[in-house]
Order: C-alpha cells, then structure tokens, then sequence
C-alpha cells in the first residue's frame, strides 16, 4: 500500500509541478564543457546511474561474508539467476571470463530504461511557462539510453568485446570453419555435391559477415527505438489533455490517471529489453565458442 501511495505521490508531483515539457527530443543537450569535452544531459544520467550502481552493490555486500547477510543473499542470488541464463548459452569455457561483460550489460541497461521513468527526468531544466504551464526546452536530466549516442556506445562494447571472446576462446581456425566450412559429410555425398555446397557455403559465410557487421547497428536501433518510443508517449499521456483541449481540471486529471499503465508497461519493456540485449550478445558469443565447445 506504501509503494502504492508513494507512486502516485510521484507521478502527481511529477506532472503537476515540472509538467510534461515538449517531448523526448532525438538529440541531447549540452549542459557544459569539461575543456574540449562537450558534457550532454545523458551523459550526466549514465554517470550518476553507474554511481548508484557502485554504491547498491557496495552496501548491500559491504565485506563479503561466509554466513552472506541479506544485501549479499539478494546479490548472491540476482548472480546465480543470471548464471543459469547465460551459461547454456555461452558455455562454460567462456562463462566466467564474458560474465562481467554479460551482467553488467543487464543491470546497467535495466536501471537505466527505468531511471526514465523516475520523476523530473526529462521534465526538470530550462524553460518557459505558458498559459500556467512551465514547458521544458533543455531538460537537465535526459534517459540515457533515450539517447542514440549511448545505445550505439553499448553496442560498440559489446562487439569488440565479442570479437575478443571468439579469438582468444575459439581461435581464427574455428571462425574461418564455422563460418565459411563446408558443412557436408564428404562419405555420404559425392565429389561434385560436396564441392557445390562448398561454393554454397562460402556465400552463406560472406552474408553471415555482412550480418555481424551490422549487428551494432541492430543492437543500437532495438534499444534506442524502444527506449524512446516509450518515453515520448508517456510525454504525449501526461500532455493528453491539452492535445484533446480539455477543461484545466480535466486537464490535470488525465495528467494523473492516463500514464498510469503505460508506467507500468514501461517498467515490463524496461526489463525486457536489458534481457534481450544480453542474451543476444550472449547468442553471439555462443555461436561460435560455443559450438566449438561441443564439438
């Protein structure tokens, strides 16, 4: 009942006093420069969303116990869970050493697709007020992963830390086989079959490659595109009265009552979408060391 009350607490003050702004603009705001370096509203998001993180995990284990406390039960358990996730995927020769990668990817996306739905992200900063209203033109606070540049970043990441993971654990040998070997048993075929199908396979190899070039591509785009699909329209529920040119009281009703489920659908996509994009990444690394594990 506490959680309960408290959401709403923050949902109306959230729309009552830093109203709903003018939307999630595509591109971030520069807020300062550190010298050369331009410093963005969600590059200020992704800093303080790795501080939380840092300092949660700090208290909740503290010092590492034989006899775990309950912060380091909860972490302990959150690891395991993970574990019989990406283990069958990855495999075990390479669990251990692509874990941090995996789990860190997770947790980080995750707090951040829900740091979004915190109130005054996105809606606190530079503005004006119209007709009563303040309406945020350079939001202090952006969602992170709102924003394509930060996507594309853990993306980049991800894939050359693939790249590592396949060369070190798989070899040249075993990516060169796997992706452009003949797949045919050369006892059970003849001559001319097999040597057909192995022309076939080089050209399946080469579009297989033209498809890992653009995996950051995809990866960049699914999250992007969720991440900000669902805040522009939290943006466009909390603005539905004015759209619909409602009465001032009317107005501020619907800007309580019409985000309701789309938060809650929110905080569902959130974590599915950090899911997704571990467990591709996972997929990738497993392909290829994986595979090659079982064989």
């Amino acid at each position: 009942m506490k959680i309960l009350v408290t959401f709403f607490f923050y949902l109306f003050f959230s729309c009552g006093v830093f109203a709903a702004g003018n939307g999630v603009s595509l591109t971030s705001d520069e807020l300062f420069r550190l010298g050369p370096l331009p410093v963005t509203n969600s590059m200020v998001t992704s800093w303080v969303v790795s501080l939380f993180i840092i300092l949660l995990v700090k208290l909740m284990v503290g010092t590492p116990q034989l006899i775990p406390s309950k912060g380091q039960l909860i972490v302990e358990s959150a690891i395991g869970s993970l574990r019989t996730i990406i283990e069958p995927i990855v495999g075990k020769k390479v669990f251990f050493p692509s874990f941090w990668l995996l789990s860190g990817l997770f947790i980080f996306i995750l707090i951040h697709n829900w740091s979004g739905l915190l109130p005054g992200v996105g809606t606190i900063g530079h503005g004006y007020y119209v007709d009563g209203h303040f309406s945020v033109l350079k939001p202090s606070i952006r969602p992170g992963n709102a924003d394509l540049n930060m996507t594309f970043a853990l993306a980049l990441v991800a894939n050359i830390c693939w790249v590592y993971f396949i060369f070190k654990y798989a070899g040249l040998k075993a990516i060169s086989k796997d992706l452009f070997g003949n797949k045919a048993d050369r006892n059970q075929v003849n001559f001319f079959v097999f040597a057909f199908l192995g022309v076939l396979f080089i050209a399946v190899g080469l579009i297989e490659v033209l498809s890992i070039l653009f995996r950051p591509v995809s990866l960049t785009f699914r999250l992007f595109g969720n991440v900000f699909g669902g805040e522009s329209l939290l943006h466009s529920m909390f603005n539905l009265g004015n759209i619909l040119g409602l009465p001032d009281i009317a107005t501020k009703i619907t800007m309580v009552i019409a985000p309701i489920p789309f938060y809650f659908m929110e905080v569902l996509i959130g974590f599915v979408q950090a899911l997704v994009f571990m467990l591709l990444v996972s997929v990738y690394i497993g392909l290829i060391c994986n595979h090659e594990e079982e064989h």
